[in-house]
């Protein structure tokens, strides 16, 4: 079976394996695990921010982040489909206990800094006041679009002018520096924080980053205390972490993978396709998503329904070239 349903089903390698059963471990809770403390630094050097914290997944640290930077009952300008907003369980509502106002990104689903400034709401005795503005890159709905880091330095200043903090979920952060030839680092500057992810493309089971401020990262890491996340002997889930951080730059064969599943879908009658930038590829079908996933499974290849005629496949490193020649065959075949 080809699997194109995500990137986060990918196997660790036999050298993450390895990291994971050799880890020198400790008490993270006390801060006293080498390997988690070894992978907080190593990102935080990457990405190019005084600190960074391991957390379980990217949706912890996304509302992690709602949480330190906003006051309950506060407003939260958002992306109409981003994640922070559609896929995290109405997160911000429960554990921040703030109002999302959503914001049509359009195509790219970007934020525009005019955009920014006509969503702010002041705080006075009938309104809650704006907390924080959250920006997704690559943005996982629009089929892996990646702003540049002068998008997001513009929308960024917009927020800050107003006293407004802005937090990046970047859980493809990597797969943008890729694509736009560029360190993260320079996506990650004009934000006060960013969530980033080890498990998707980088291959590392379990885990992802909250970075910024050594004083906020200091507030993230009791807000994770108290959503469950303290981790004991976290080195060995941590070590892998490490790893997954040398594949940052091979996910250009990814991306080089979607242009091909895309270009290969192209030609099939009964689909048209979106030109990815990264590494997912939406394809439009003219009959039901879900039918025509299963009419693909049936075939061997697995996708996710993202609209009710629109799926998405995702590549990763699981995948190879001859499994993107496989898949085109075999959708052609559920057409």
């Amino acid at each position: 079976m080809i699997d194109l349903r995500s990137d986060t089903v990918t196997r660790p390698s036999e050298e993450m394996r390895e990291a994971a059963r050799d880890a020198p471990v400790g008490d993270d809770v006390y801060r006293e695990d080498p390997t988690v403390n070894d992978l907080q630094e190593r990102v935080a050097n990457v990405l190019g921010t005084e600190a960074s914290l391991f957390v379980p997944s990217g949706t912890m640290g996304n509302q992690i982040a709602g949480r330190v930077h906003t006051e309950r009952g506060q407003e939260v300008l958002c992306e109409r489909e981003s994640h922070i907003y559609k896929w995290e369980l109405a997160g911000l509502a429960q554990h921040a206990e703030v109002q999302p106002r959503t914001i049509d990104g359009g195509e790219r689903g970007a934020i525009s800094p005019a955009q920014v400034r006509e969503g702010y709401v002041a705080e006075d005795g009938h309104r809650p006041g704006t907390g924080l503005v959250t920006l997704e890159n690559t943005h996982n709905s629009k089929g892996g679009v990646a702003l540049a880091p002068a998008e997001i330095e513009a929308t960024a200043e917009a927020a800050h002018d107003l006293g407004v903090s802005v937090h990046l979920d970047g859980a493809r952060l990597f797969n943008a520096a890729v694509a736009q030839d560029c360190p993260a680092s320079e996506f990650v500057a004009p934000v006060d924080t960013v969530m980033c992810c080890l498990s998707k493309g980088l291959g590392a089971p379990v885990g992802s980053m909250l970075a910024g401020p050594e004083s906020v990262v200091e507030e993230a890491r009791r807000i994770r205390k108290l959503f469950g996340g303290g981790m004991r002997q976290a080195g060995m889930i941590a070590a892998p972490g490490v790893r997954a951080l040398e594949n940052r730059e091979r996910l250009g064969e990814d991306h080089r993978r979607a242009e091909r599943l895309a270009d290969g879908l192209a030609g099939i009658d009964g689909l048209s396709v979106d030109s990815p930038e990264t590494n997912i590829v939406l394809v439009h079908t003219e009959r039901d998503a879900e039918a025509v996933l299963d009419d693909c499974e049936n075939e061997g290849v697995l996708g996710v329904p993202f609209a009710e005629r629109t799926i998405r496949f995702c590549t990763h490193w699981d995948i190879s070239d001859e499994d993107i020649e496989e898949a085109i065959a075999a959708v052609e075949r559920a057409i």
